[in-house]
């Protein structure tokens, strides 16, 4: 069974264009033409698009994505490597929880610290005018 580059995107979710983006940098393999120089795909790059898919809903690189599809096409190896892909992934999300739970500890603060009053007493306006209070340390995240 093969299908068009449209059939593959309705299947996979993955729209057009970036399909024949992973084809360019390598994710995807280049897909057999037909006469008339339409990709034709199978099965297996419908695996292939959605593993590449869920990988970047998890929010890894396409750099990593590479890696593990490597590691995927070789399933003899250790998988210590996927793992410590997936481990370094895993810190990067725990650290942007970190700045995310700081910015939302600010943001509280400054809400509760508000009065409801004119703009001139407003401590959320004031907070955010004091560029030494706390200045890149939310931003960093």
């Amino acid at each position: 069974m093969d299908f068009s580059i449209g059939e593959l995107s309705r299947r996979t979710g993955v729209k057009v264009p970036t399909i024949r983006y992973y084809e360019q940098i390598g994710l995807l393999p280049s897909p057999p033409r037909t006469e008339g120089q339409q990709r034709r795909y199978g099965k297996d790059a419908v695996s292939r698009l959605a593993f590449i898919r869920h990988a970047r809903e998890l929010g890894f690189e396409l750099d990593a994505i590479r890696a593990l599809l490597s590691l995927q096409d070789n399933p003899d190896q250790s998988c210590a490597a996927a793992d410590t892909i997936a481990k370094d992934r895993l810190v990067e999300v725990e650290r942007r929880i970190a700045a995310l739970t700081a910015l939302r500890t600010e943001l509280r603060r400054m809400i509760d610290e508000c009065a409801c009053g004119r703009v001139a007493e407003c401590r959320v306006i004031e907070t955010l005018a004091d560029t030494s209070h706390s200045h890149g340390r939310l931003a960093e995240g």
